[in-house]
């Protein structure tokens, strides 16, 4: 009876069924997917080629996901909300300076997009496969972080530190942000780690060219 027993227990040891079955995490399939989609475009990638990069099967991602959209859904929303979160507070940590608060806000977003260039891709390229539904609040963030450079623009001009370029006797600084977010984001389509110059120098000179067009007092 106690060799039954013994072999009771060991039939049931956890560290056994942990080798045997061991759990993905959600952040292996997110970086399984940001690679794949890459690579090849969301709409040739299936699940199991993505569970297979992970070394899975198919049936584990829906223990996190219900399907392929909402893996994409996923993993843009979560890029993005981290992209707003270290622009905002990069500003709050640059002090009261309009000057300063621009060069953060700069520096922190190109410095990301050299870093994340895969992830900048997806997010960018991928997002016009997910209905309206799932793209607004990911465009409720695009507008937010858009609306932090507006907001520092203003302040440079009252407080006489900006001067930026006219058309028509007026200044349109949302398609002044507009275009510098474009200009900064584009970084991940060409950057190459290596190169010329680094991440950290390629953040300078994006700031640099920034408060130059905006006209920075003092630059």
């Amino acid at each position: 009876m106690s060799k039954r027993k013994v072999a009771t227990k060991a039939a049931v040891d956890p560290s056994l069924v942990a080798e045997r079955d061991p759990r993905p995490s959600v952040e292996a399939i997110r970086v399984a997917a940001f690679k794949q989609f890459a690579e090849r475009g969301y709409p040739v990638v299936t699940v199991r080629d993505i569970m297979k990069a992970c070394g899975l099967t198919q049936g584990a991602l829906y223990n996190h996901f219900k399907s392929k959209d909402e893996l994409l859904h996923d993993i843009i929303t979560s890029t993005q909300a981290e992209l707003e979160r270290i622009c905002l507070q990069a500003v709050a940590e640059a002090g009261t300076d309009p000057r300063a608060q621009l060069a953060a806000f700069v520096r922190v977003y190109v410095m990301r997009h050299c870093r994340l260039r895969i992830e900048a891709l997806v997010a960018n390229r991928e997002i016009g496969w997910l209905d309206q539904e799932r793209v607004s609040d990911i465009r409720r963030s695009r507008r937010a972080i858009r609306d932090i450079l507006v907001g520092i623009m203003t302040r440079g001009i009252e407080g006489d530190v900006f001067n930026p370029p006219q058309v028509a006797g007026k200044t349109d600084l949302k398609a002044m942000a507009m275009a510098l977010l474009d200009q900064c984001t584009h970084v991940s389509m060409w950057y190459i780690p290596g190169r010329r110059l680094d991440e950290e120098q390629m953040a300078t000179l994006y700031a640099e060219m920034a408060l130059r067009s905006v006209g920075a007092a003092g630059n």
